[in-house]
């Protein structure tokens, strides 16, 4: 007797698609990223055949939109954008992947990638990088209320972190800086400029909170 091929059991529309990446990101300022690969993935133990659709064909070049893969196998298939221009910055497309057994038509299973075009990367790196720096302000603005007194009526002065960090701030800033060479000081313990910087910058922040809860008392 010969074995039967095991069969997909998934309902139509319901089996996973593995795609990757799920996002494409095309700068108009950089030709490299004008062509784009995602890469499906089989890891079922029977073929799959795939189809690529887009809502805005006119915008892309798909190669090979339609094919097929092995069980066990991957596929990469090519995405050029060929219409860069500036009205289409920020424009989110959609391509959707549809997979189903070789033998029938019906979709067993879709996966929808979003595709944008922008600008520049330069100015897609700033964005991130400026949000970066808002996330660290959110955090240390959490971390210092973290240590404030929970009932400023009944403050009689400066918390200790407060006094504790301006005295560190303090003894950093009678170090010598580095290159100072007539210092009697281990050249481990000599700090740079910026790190002074720092220092001097968080002793301003303690003093102000120490003034601060001295007028509140």
């Amino acid at each position: 007797m010969h074995q039967q091929k095991r069969q997909p059991e998934s309902v139509e529309g319901n089996l996973p698609v593995f795609v990757f990446p799920t996002e494409l990101i095309f700068y108009a300022d950089d030709q490299s990223t004008h062509k784009q690969v995602l890469t499906l993935y089989n890891p079922y133990e029977f073929a799959l055949k795939f189809k690529v659709l887009c809502t805005t064909p006119n915008k892309y070049v798909v190669v090979d939109a339609a094919g097929a893969v092995k069980p066990q196998c991957c596929v990469d298939i090519v995405i050029r954008h060929r219409d860069v221009r500036s009205c289409h910055y920020g424009v989110i497309d959609k391509f959707r992947l549809q997979v189903s057994e070789q033998s029938q038509r019906k979709a067993l299973g879709r996966k929808e990638v979003v595709a944008t075009l922008l600008p520049s990367a330069k100015e897609q790196q700033k964005e991130e990088e400026e949000k970066r720096i808002k996330e660290h302000l959110r955090e240390s603005l959490f971390f210092e209320q973290s240590f404030q007194p929970g009932n400023r009526t009944v403050s009689s002065g400066p918390s200790l972190l407060t006094v504790f960090l301006g005295l560190v701030c303090i003894a950093a800033l009678m170090l010598p800086t580095l290159g100072d060479m007539e210092s009697l000081v281990p050249l481990y313990l000599h700090l740079s400029v910026n790190q002074k910087l720092v220092a001097a910058y968080i002793l301003g922040k303690c003093s102000k909170d120490a003034f601060g809860a001295i007028f509140m008392a």
